[in-house]
């Protein structure tokens, strides 16, 4: 007989949070598996019934599945929390259901930032992901007032002092403009609060428009309108997989793209 997997994995997995989260309701005493008491060392197996509060969760099939991963075009105003006390849109409204588990961000967008967003249904991919450690590369458009002299370009790829720390642009790259706007496209390995407009604003300019482009490996699809996802295909899931180090095998340089066959769902009512 298999001795089954740790409960938390299986959670994490399933897409109720990371697996450091699970850790930690587990060690609550609220996770019953068949009836008792979870401990930190419970193993789960196909057929056993997990119940927390009003949730309840079939262990169907032990054998290794991939997550779901979607690709979402978040427009402008839309914030990236289930939660809000404005009640202002929220992009987990638009994303399609799913029995048996919930869409994680990996990463986030502030409220007047558009492009990509990704979103997944484990907790463990979205965990190793979005650690600051993993130091993913984030791609923007960025559209400003004004314009950067050679020197400010030069400074923002070294330093530039903001209130919570340091930060920097690994590249940044002249996109032109007309009149009092200007395009750059920058990429940093961070993702603080506002950090491009502010690092924008310290060198002396205002982001008018701020769009996320490329995500890692994960670019947005050019027709991929806003208010719009697109669902990854299975090699493209075990090529993010094997990027966050939870698959065997090396990832091929160049990014992960999408069938041109596919259309992209349309926004969920």
């Amino acid at each position: 007989m298999s001795e089954g997997i740790r409960l938390q994995k299986f959670l994490a997995d399933a897409g109720w949070g990371s697996r450091r989260d699970m850790d930690a309701l587990v060690a609550t005493g609220e996770v019953r598996v068949n009836g008792t008491v979870a401990e930190p060392g419970t193993r789960v197996q196909t057929g056993d019934l997990i119940q927390w509060t009003n949730r309840r969760l079939h262990v169907e099939d032990l054998a290794p599945e991939l997550p779901k991963v979607l690709l979402y075009h978040k427009p402008e105003g839309e914030i990236v929390s289930r939660d809000d006390p404005e009640g202002r849109p929220s992009v987990f409204q638009q994303l399609p259901r799913i029995k048996g588990g919930r869409w994680i961000a990996i990463g986030r967008l502030d409220f007047n930032t558009s492009g990509l967003l990704v979103f997944t249904t484990s907790g463990e991919l979205a965990n190793r992901v979005a650690h600051p450690s993993f130091e993913v590369e984030r791609e923007y458009a960025v559209r400003v007032l004004g314009e950067l002299s050679h020197d400010q370009m030069e400074q923002s790829t070294r330093e530039i002092l903001l209130d919570d720390g340091p930060a920097w642009f690994q590249r940044i790259e002249d996109r032109g403009g007309e009149g009092a706007n200007h395009w750059y496209q920058v990429v940093l390995r961070e993702g603080r609060n506002r950090e491009v407009r502010r690092m924008f604003e310290a060198l002396g300019v205002t982001v008018s428009r701020l769009m996320r482009v490329r995500f890692g490996i994960l670019s947005l699809p050019p027709r991929l309108r806003r208010g719009q996802v697109i669902e990854l295909q299975p090699a493209e899931v075990t090529r993010v997989m094997q990027w966050a180090g939870l698959m065997r095998s090396e990832v091929p340089p160049g990014g992960a793209g999408t069938r041109k066959s596919r259309r992209p769902a349309p926004r969920a009512r």
